[in-house]
C-alpha cells in the first residue's frame, strides 16, 4: 500500500511521512541503512503494520520521493484510536491509528501552509475494544 501512495503523492507534488509502531519499524529502519533488512515485530499494531521487512519497491519510491519515516509508541497509537472514536465515531485498526498518532505526539508535525491527509482504514480491527 506505501508504494502505491508514495507514487500517486509523487505524481501530485505530495509529500509523504510513513508512520510506524516502535516496535515494527520496517521502514524506518530500511531507510536508516540504505537497503531492505529484518526487523523484530512486536507492536500493538502487528495485525496490518507488522511485516517483518519493507519491500525493496517501497524503500526504492520512499529513498526516490524523500519520504521520511516517523515512529510512535503503542500507547500514543491506542491514544489516538481511541480518540478517534470518541470523537469522530471512526473504528480504525491499530495501524491505521499511527498516522493521528504522530500528529498528536507531534513526532511529525506539518510545514508551514501544508494540508494533512491521513489515511484510515478498519479492515483488522476488532470494535468491541473501543466500547468500555
Amino acid at each position: 500500500m506505501f508504494s502505491g501512495i508514495a507514487a500517486v503523492a509523487d505524481h501530485f507534488g505530495i509529500r509523504v511521512v510513513g508512520t510506524e509502531p516502535d516496535g515494527s519499524r520496517a521502514l524506518n529502519a530500511a531507510l536508516a541503512a540504505g537497503t531492505v533488512l529484518d526487523v523484530d515485530v512486536d507492536s500493538i499494531a502487528a495485525d496490518s503494520l507488522g511485516a517483518p521487512r519493507v519491500s525493496a519497491a517501497a524503500l526504492a519510491w520512499a529513498e526516490a520521493t524523500d519520504v521520511r519515516s516517523v515512529v510512535v509508541d503503542d500507547e500514543a497509537i491506542v491514544r489516538a484510536r481511541r480518540q478517534l472514536w470518541e470523537r469522530h465515531r471512526l473504528v480504525v485498526e491499530h495501524g491505521s491509528a499511527t498516522g493521528l498518532a504522530a500528529l498528536a505526539t507531534r513526532a511529525s508535525q506539518p510545514r508551514d501552509s501544508e494540508r494533512i491527509g491521513v489515511v484510515l482504514c478498519g479492515a483488522n480491527t476488532d470494535p468491541s475494544d473501543l466500547v468500555d
